[in-house]
């Protein structure tokens, strides 16, 4: 299964090891704001999430500040080579400043269900639970400099003003999610 633009997504229940925002589990409701949900899945190892960092917190203040809740799930299996992406780890991260709660999807049935690919992928979701932009950030994950497109913030800013997003889905560019089999 996977979720496209048009989608209804189904809920969730993570364990949340953000120290400081969010609740010690979260559903999509708990995640919800008035105007939606970004939704990012995400990792601490992947050099594509790791040079996007910075950009991914400036979209997260921005949804944010427009009614639109924002969280991150690692969906990265728990006894792969990477143990930055362990839950201890990622709780040690979050208690050194990433500014959204930090779910993690242990039993990687949320990014199964989603139909998530690499990382970081994200979906923005509007106040009814609808895909109405899934894809990457930009076109230059590793370099900022180097990025000629905008996808994600364009999306936001046209839906934030009540349109339709011009570009609904994009691929995302990262690391592929490390997959229990």
């Amino acid at each position: 299964m996977s979720f496209e633009p048009g989608d209804t997504v189904s809920d969730f229940l993570l364990e949340n090891v953000h120290p400081n925002i969010g609740k010690s589990e979260m559903n999509l409701q708990d995640i919800m704001d008035v105007n939606g949900a970004i939704i990012v899945f995400s990792c601490l190892h992947c050099p594509y999430v790791i040079g996007n960092i910075s950009r991914i917190e400036k979209i997260a203040e921005k949804a944010t500040s427009n009614g639109v809740g924002f969280v991150a799930i690692n969906s990265n299996a728990a006894n792969t080579m990477y143990e930055s992406d362990s839950a201890e780890n990622t709780k040690i991260a979050c208690s050194k400043g990433i500014p959204y709660p930090f779910l993690i999807d242990s039993d990687q049935s949320v990014s199964a269900s989603w139909g998530a690919e690499r990382t970081p992928e994200f979906y923005l979701i509007n106040n009814e639970k609808n895909v109405i932009y899934r894809g990457r950030l930009d076109d230059s994950p590793k370099n900022p400099n180097l990025a000629t497109t905008a996808e994600l913030d364009d999306a936001l800013s046209q839906y934030l003003a009540g349109n339709k997003p011009n570009k609904q889905r994009t691929e995302s560019i990262g690391c592929s999610i490390k997959w229990v089999y």
